[in-house]
């Protein structure tokens, strides 16, 4: 009898298993996900991945559906956005070649998910190494800032705006 009633348990286990795993499998696939590449960056000296969704110029939006082939939308009205909803991202004009969108070293963020300030939606700030300063590649902000102080980079603050929400960040992910 025993035997009959683990037999029975054991069963009902397994019939139970099945049918989470079934209506899980169910839930799952009933939701739609999208694929959206990934950009590589910089935030706080970490190495962090984002998204371009939507910018004001239209100029910016061909280069970056292009480089990253996806479609970025062209919302001028984000150029609107009151400098309360903007954060900076630092885009490289010159200096050590690399992936981001100039040919330059990968991008650099500061305020990231979990910090003051953090937002998707920012105004690119263009950096250039001044002619006759090594350049070297930079990942955070305060690195940026330094080097500025002491001459060895420009930057020139644009009027476009772009929403680019992080995917992953130290200690973080979508």
């Amino acid at each position: 009898m025993n035997k009959k009633l683990i037999s029975i348990v054991v069963g009902l286990m397994l019939v139970t298993g099945l049918l989470t795993a079934c209506s899980a499998t169910q839930a799952s696939s009933s939701i739609p996900y999208a694929s959206i590449p990934a950009g590589r960056a910089y935030s706080e000296g970490q190495e962090i991945y984002f998204s371009h969704t939507e910018t004001s110029d239209p100029g910016v939006a061909e280069k970056l559906s292009n480089m990253m082939k996806s479609p970025v939308l062209v919302v001028p009205s984000l150029a609107e956005a009151p400098d309360s909803m903007l954060a900076p991202v630092y885009v490289f004009t010159n200096g050590i070649a690399g992936k981001g969108p100039l040919g330059f070293q990968p991008d650099v963020f500061p305020s990231p998910p979990g910090t003051e300030g953090y937002t998707p939606l920012r105004k690119i700030h263009f950096v250039t190494w001044v002619d006759g300063t090594a350049p070297l590649e930079l990942k955070s902000e305060a690195d940026i800032l330094t080097r500025l102080t002491s001459g060895e980079l420009t930057l020139e603050i644009s009027g476009v705006v772009v929403n680019m929400p992080f995917m992953t960040w130290q200690d973080g992910k979508r």
